[in-house]
Protein backbone atom coordinates (compact mmCIF):
# COMPACT_ATOMS: atom_id res chain seq x y z
CA UNK A 1 0.00 0.00 0.00
CA UNK A 2 1.23 3.33 -1.13
CA UNK A 3 2.64 5.29 1.93
CA UNK A 4 2.04 8.50 0.80
CA UNK A 5 0.22 11.32 3.14
CA UNK A 6 -2.03 12.04 0.48
CA UNK A 7 -2.95 8.79 -0.76
CA UNK A 8 -3.60 7.60 3.51
CA UNK A 9 -5.87 10.16 3.94
CA UNK A 10 -7.82 9.68 0.76
CA UNK A 11 -8.34 6.16 1.84
CA UNK A 12 -9.78 6.81 4.79
CA UNK A 13 -11.93 9.42 3.92
CA UNK A 14 -13.54 6.34 1.24
CA UNK A 15 -13.34 4.06 4.26
CA UNK A 16 -10.88 1.91 1.95
CA UNK A 17 -8.68 1.55 5.85
CA UNK A 18 -9.67 2.51 9.22
CA UNK A 19 -7.33 5.74 11.30
CA UNK A 20 -5.58 3.01 13.11
CA UNK A 21 -4.30 1.35 9.78
CA UNK A 22 -3.88 5.17 8.53
CA UNK A 23 -1.73 5.94 11.93
CA UNK A 24 0.27 3.18 11.18
CA UNK A 25 1.25 4.07 7.73
CA UNK A 26 1.62 7.62 8.56
CA UNK A 27 3.94 6.80 11.10
CA UNK A 28 6.04 4.26 8.74
CA UNK A 29 9.04 5.70 6.96
CA UNK A 30 9.29 8.26 9.23
CA UNK A 31 12.11 6.94 11.11
CA UNK A 32 14.79 4.00 10.88
CA UNK A 33 15.38 2.56 14.07
CA UNK A 34 18.90 1.15 14.21
CA UNK A 35 18.67 0.72 18.37
CA UNK A 36 21.62 2.79 18.44
CA UNK A 37 19.88 5.98 16.04
CA UNK A 38 16.54 6.91 15.02
CA UNK A 39 17.44 8.33 11.18
CA UNK A 40 15.17 10.72 10.65
CA UNK A 41 14.04 9.76 6.91
CA UNK A 42 11.23 12.77 6.85
CA UNK A 43 13.66 15.62 7.48
CA UNK A 44 14.49 16.48 4.10
CA UNK A 45 10.27 17.09 3.78
CA UNK A 46 10.55 19.53 6.84
CA UNK A 47 13.55 21.15 6.42
CA UNK A 48 14.50 20.90 2.99
CA UNK A 49 17.57 18.99 3.46
CA UNK A 50 18.22 15.09 4.93
CA UNK A 51 19.74 14.18 7.84
CA UNK A 52 23.31 15.05 8.27
CA UNK A 53 25.32 13.01 10.62
CA UNK A 54 27.50 14.06 13.27
CA UNK A 55 30.46 12.10 12.83
CA UNK A 56 32.42 12.60 16.50
CA UNK A 57 31.59 10.08 19.37
CA UNK A 58 29.90 7.59 16.89
CA UNK A 59 31.76 4.66 15.58
CA UNK A 60 32.66 3.84 11.98
CA UNK A 61 30.61 1.05 11.81
CA UNK A 62 27.14 3.19 13.39
CA UNK A 63 28.48 6.10 10.80
CA UNK A 64 28.59 3.53 8.28
CA UNK A 65 24.83 1.83 8.84
CA UNK A 66 23.20 5.21 9.16
CA UNK A 67 24.93 6.36 6.10
CA UNK A 68 23.55 3.19 4.43
CA UNK A 69 20.00 3.80 5.92
CA UNK A 70 19.83 7.33 3.99
CA UNK A 71 21.42 5.83 0.93
CA UNK A 72 18.78 3.05 0.87
CA UNK A 73 16.05 6.06 0.82
CA UNK A 74 17.29 7.38 -2.04
CA UNK A 75 19.08 10.68 0.09
CA UNK A 76 22.18 12.12 -0.02
CA UNK A 77 24.34 11.62 2.43
CA UNK A 78 26.69 14.40 4.46
CA UNK A 79 28.73 13.26 7.43
CA UNK A 80 30.54 15.69 9.50
CA UNK A 81 33.51 15.88 11.60
CA UNK A 82 35.30 12.81 10.35
CA UNK A 83 38.88 11.42 11.71
CA UNK A 84 40.69 10.23 8.72
CA UNK A 85 41.17 6.92 10.40
CA UNK A 86 37.01 6.33 10.41
CA UNK A 87 37.03 7.20 6.93
CA UNK A 88 39.53 4.38 5.91
CA UNK A 89 36.64 1.71 7.80
CA UNK A 90 34.00 3.67 5.74
CA UNK A 91 35.61 3.68 2.49
CA UNK A 92 36.38 0.06 2.76
CA UNK A 93 32.63 -0.61 2.92
CA UNK A 94 30.83 2.53 0.96
CA UNK A 95 33.06 3.26 -1.94
CA UNK A 96 31.66 5.90 -3.43
CA UNK A 97 31.66 8.33 0.04
CA UNK A 98 34.19 10.92 -0.71
CA UNK A 99 35.93 12.33 2.06
CA UNK A 100 37.07 16.18 1.98
CA UNK A 101 40.03 15.67 4.61
CA UNK A 102 40.76 19.66 5.30
CA UNK A 103 36.78 19.58 5.74
CA UNK A 104 36.82 16.24 7.72
CA UNK A 105 33.70 15.77 6.46
CA UNK A 106 32.29 12.68 4.07
CA UNK A 107 29.75 12.81 1.35
CA UNK A 108 27.95 9.97 -0.66
CA UNK A 109 25.51 11.66 -3.58
CA UNK A 110 22.31 9.16 -4.26
CA UNK A 111 20.90 12.14 -6.51
CA UNK A 112 22.03 14.98 -8.60
CA UNK A 113 21.41 18.17 -6.99
CA UNK A 114 21.46 20.92 -9.34
CA UNK A 115 23.40 24.12 -8.41
CA UNK A 116 22.21 27.48 -7.76
CA UNK A 117 22.40 30.28 -10.64
CA UNK A 118 23.53 32.79 -7.24
CA UNK A 119 26.35 31.82 -5.00
CA UNK A 120 28.01 32.39 -1.21
CA UNK A 121 31.13 33.43 -0.86
CA UNK A 122 33.36 31.94 1.76
CA UNK A 123 35.59 34.47 3.36
CA UNK A 124 37.89 33.67 5.70
CA UNK A 125 41.01 36.05 7.91
CA UNK A 126 43.99 33.42 7.33
CA UNK A 127 44.73 30.59 6.31
CA UNK A 128 44.28 28.85 9.39
CA UNK A 129 40.60 29.50 9.62
CA UNK A 130 40.54 27.03 6.33
CA UNK A 131 39.54 23.97 8.50
CA UNK A 132 36.15 25.43 9.25
CA UNK A 133 35.70 27.42 5.68
CA UNK A 134 36.50 24.28 4.13
CA UNK A 135 33.40 22.37 6.26
CA UNK A 136 31.35 25.23 5.75
CA UNK A 137 32.17 25.47 1.90
CA UNK A 138 32.02 21.11 1.45
CA UNK A 139 28.15 21.75 3.18
CA UNK A 140 27.33 24.50 0.98
CA UNK A 141 28.53 22.15 -2.32
CA UNK A 142 26.63 19.29 -1.51
CA UNK A 143 23.47 21.26 -0.64
CA UNK A 144 23.52 22.63 -4.32
CA UNK A 145 25.07 25.96 -3.69
CA UNK A 146 27.82 27.62 -5.87
CA UNK A 147 31.24 28.69 -3.88
CA UNK A 148 33.21 31.04 -3.60
CA UNK A 149 36.89 30.90 -1.21
CA UNK A 150 38.48 33.57 -0.51
CA UNK A 151 40.92 32.84 2.02
CA UNK A 152 43.75 34.77 3.75
CA UNK A 153 42.47 38.73 3.34
CA UNK A 154 42.29 39.77 7.19
CA UNK A 155 42.20 42.89 8.94
CA UNK A 156 46.28 42.82 9.42
CA UNK A 157 46.38 43.56 5.50
CA UNK A 158 43.11 44.94 4.74
CA UNK A 159 44.35 45.73 1.17
CA UNK A 160 43.79 41.68 0.34
CA UNK A 161 40.48 42.09 0.95
CA UNK A 162 40.07 45.32 -0.99
CA UNK A 163 41.23 42.97 -3.80
CA UNK A 164 38.33 40.90 -3.65
CA UNK A 165 34.93 43.17 -3.09
CA UNK A 166 33.36 42.97 -6.25
CA UNK A 167 33.62 39.24 -6.32
CA UNK A 168 32.07 39.61 -2.31
CA UNK A 169 29.90 41.80 -3.65
CA UNK A 170 28.31 39.53 -6.28
CA UNK A 171 27.60 36.80 -3.75
CA UNK A 172 23.84 36.51 -2.37
CA UNK A 173 25.07 35.54 0.81
CA UNK A 174 28.79 35.87 2.68
CA UNK A 175 30.17 33.71 5.19
CA UNK A 176 33.11 35.57 7.25
CA UNK A 177 35.68 33.24 9.49
CA UNK A 178 37.88 34.33 11.46
CA UNK A 179 39.71 33.93 14.72
CA UNK A 180 42.12 35.91 16.62
CA UNK A 181 40.01 39.12 17.85
CA UNK A 182 37.79 38.56 14.71
CA UNK A 183 37.15 41.95 13.54
CA UNK A 184 37.08 40.49 9.56
CA UNK A 185 33.06 40.43 10.40
CA UNK A 186 32.87 44.43 11.34
CA UNK A 187 34.64 45.21 8.45
CA UNK A 188 33.04 43.37 5.42
CA UNK A 189 29.72 43.76 7.73
CA UNK A 190 30.26 47.69 6.48
CA UNK A 191 31.21 47.09 2.79
CA UNK A 192 28.21 44.91 1.15
CA UNK A 193 24.32 44.88 1.02
CA UNK A 194 23.68 41.24 1.79
CA UNK A 195 23.36 38.81 4.76
CA UNK A 196 26.19 37.98 6.45
CA UNK A 197 26.66 35.14 9.04
CA UNK A 198 30.04 34.95 11.37
CA UNK A 199 31.60 32.40 12.27
CA UNK A 200 34.28 32.82 15.53
CA UNK A 201 37.00 30.31 15.39
CA UNK A 202 39.44 28.94 17.95
CA UNK A 203 42.31 30.26 16.45
CA UNK A 204 44.44 32.87 18.59
CA UNK A 205 46.62 33.03 21.43
CA UNK A 206 45.64 32.81 24.72
CA UNK A 207 43.69 35.41 25.37
CA UNK A 208 41.49 34.56 21.94
CA UNK A 209 40.23 31.65 25.20
CA UNK A 210 39.86 29.34 21.82
CA UNK A 211 37.49 31.51 20.09
CA UNK A 212 35.25 33.07 22.89
CA UNK A 213 37.02 36.79 22.41
CA UNK A 214 35.71 36.39 18.71
CA UNK A 215 32.85 35.43 19.12
CA UNK A 216 31.75 38.14 21.50
CA UNK A 217 33.63 40.38 19.21
CA UNK A 218 30.95 39.35 16.16
CA UNK A 219 28.29 39.36 18.61
CA UNK A 220 29.05 43.04 19.68
CA UNK A 221 29.61 44.33 16.04
CA UNK A 222 28.26 47.51 15.28
CA UNK A 223 28.10 46.37 11.54
CA UNK A 224 24.09 45.55 10.91
CA UNK A 225 23.25 42.61 8.92
CA UNK A 226 25.36 39.89 10.69
CA UNK A 227 24.26 36.85 12.43
CA UNK A 228 26.64 35.02 14.52
CA UNK A 229 26.86 31.21 14.86
CA UNK A 230 28.50 29.01 17.59
CA UNK A 231 32.20 28.84 17.59
CA UNK A 232 34.01 26.93 15.21
CA UNK A 233 30.31 26.13 13.70
CA UNK A 234 31.45 25.85 9.84
CA UNK A 235 28.14 23.41 9.00
CA UNK A 236 25.79 25.63 10.74
CA UNK A 237 26.90 28.67 9.22
CA UNK A 238 26.41 27.06 5.27
CA UNK A 239 23.26 25.95 6.40
CA UNK A 240 21.61 28.76 6.98
CA UNK A 241 23.21 30.34 4.55
CA UNK A 242 22.17 27.80 1.91
CA UNK A 243 18.70 28.23 3.08
CA UNK A 244 19.38 31.93 2.19
CA UNK A 245 20.61 31.11 -1.27
CA UNK A 246 18.14 29.04 -2.48
CA UNK A 247 15.29 31.49 -1.14
CA UNK A 248 17.00 33.73 -3.64
CA UNK A 249 16.22 31.11 -6.68
CA UNK A 250 12.66 31.51 -6.36
CA UNK A 251 11.68 28.39 -3.45
CA UNK A 252 13.24 25.89 -1.37
CA UNK A 253 15.92 23.57 -1.87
Amino acid sequence: MATDTKAILEAVAHQKIDTTTAQALLASGTTDDLGFAKVDLARTKRNGYPEVIYGEGKTAQQIIDIMYSLQSHQQNVLCTRVSPEKFVAIHQVIKAAVYYAKARCVVLNVQVMATTSTSIAIVTAGTSDMAVAEEAAVTAEAFGNRVQRIYDVGVAGIHRLFAHLTEIRQAQVVIVIAGMEGALASVVGGLIDTPLIAVPTSIGYGTNFEGLTALLTMLNSCASGITVVNIDNGFGAAYSASMINHLSQGGKA
